[in-house]
Parts: structure tokens; sequence; C-alpha cells
């Protein structure tokens, strides 16, 4: 019997992360959405090589865009490759997305995207998420509260 083959590092791993959106917003929901990539993009994110922390998705239309995503050009696609910050379609089913829209229309919310990661079927997936802008002084409360759980575990380790 043949031994399995073992995926590569980013086979069903994450690309990019969104770290600063979770300290800059409060999330209220998040949901999983496709994307829609052309192929050097996909030989580009399979490198390991993305950045998501400037983007933010816009419902327009009937349908969700990625907006300001880089995703760099694949070096062996000479005339081939992509535009680095081109918009993104997303692929959402339409009760996500009557909810993302009512949520950014009347509570004046946004939708910010947390994780580009490639699911256990090697699909490119993109979490999103609704959410709310904080203030400085909220920002300020959850730096004191992380620090303190990190203090307390710090403590009861030691102890």
């Amino acid at each position: 019997m043949a031994p399995k083959k073992e995926k590569g590092l980013l086979e069903t791993g994450m690309v990019a992360e969104n770290r600063r959106a979770r300290f800059d917003y409060e999330v209220l929901d998040t949901i999983e959405a496709g994307i829609v990539l052309r192929g050097t993009e996909v030989k580009s994110l399979r490198n390991g090589k993305a950045q998501i922390a400037e983007s933010y998705v816009s419902p327009e239309d009937g349908e969700l865009w990625l907006i300001n995503a880089n995703i760099p050009e694949y070096v062996q696609a000479n005339r081939f490759n992509h535009d680095e910050k081109r918009r993104r379609k997303l692929l959402v089913s339409h009760r996500e997305l009557d909810k993302l829209a009512k949520g950014v229309e009347r509570q004046g919310n946004t939708i910010v995207p947390l994780k580009l990661y490639f699911n256990e079927r090697g699909m490119a997936k993109l979490l999103i998420g609704l959410a709310k802008g904080r203030k400085s002084h909220d920002k300020r409360d959850v730096q004191k509260d992380r620090d303190w759980a990190r203090d307390k575990q710090r403590i009861l380790k030691q102890g």
C-alpha cells in the first residue's frame, strides 16, 4: 500500500490574516465567502503571498466585492499575469448577502476581511466579518483587558 501523499504547507492552510481588524473593529458576525480568482492569483496564493490588511468588502449592485487586496504577480507567468490590486468578486448566498447589506445600510457597520485561506478541498476562501468600528477609548479598554488576561495567566502559571 502506497503511503498517503502529504499536502503542501499552504494546500489547506492560511495565506493571510488581518490581525488589525479585531483591534480596530468589534466583529459582530462572520461569514465564509468564496473568491473568484484567476489562475496566476491562485498560484501566487499557494506561494503564501497576499495582503488583506488594507482591504475592505463592499456590497454593490447585488454582489460583494473585495477591494484593495494585494495578491502579488506570479513570477513565472510572464504576460498572462493579473493586476495585483484588482477588484475580486466574492461568492455568498443571497440570504447572507442581504444580511450583510442590511447591516451596512441600517446600522452603519462595515464588512472587513479577516482571513484568507485554503479549505480542506483546496478552494480559496475569505472569512469576512460584519463589524462595528471602535473608538480610541474602546481600543484602550480592549488593550487593557488583553494585558490583564495575559498577566493573569502568567501569575497562575508561576503560582
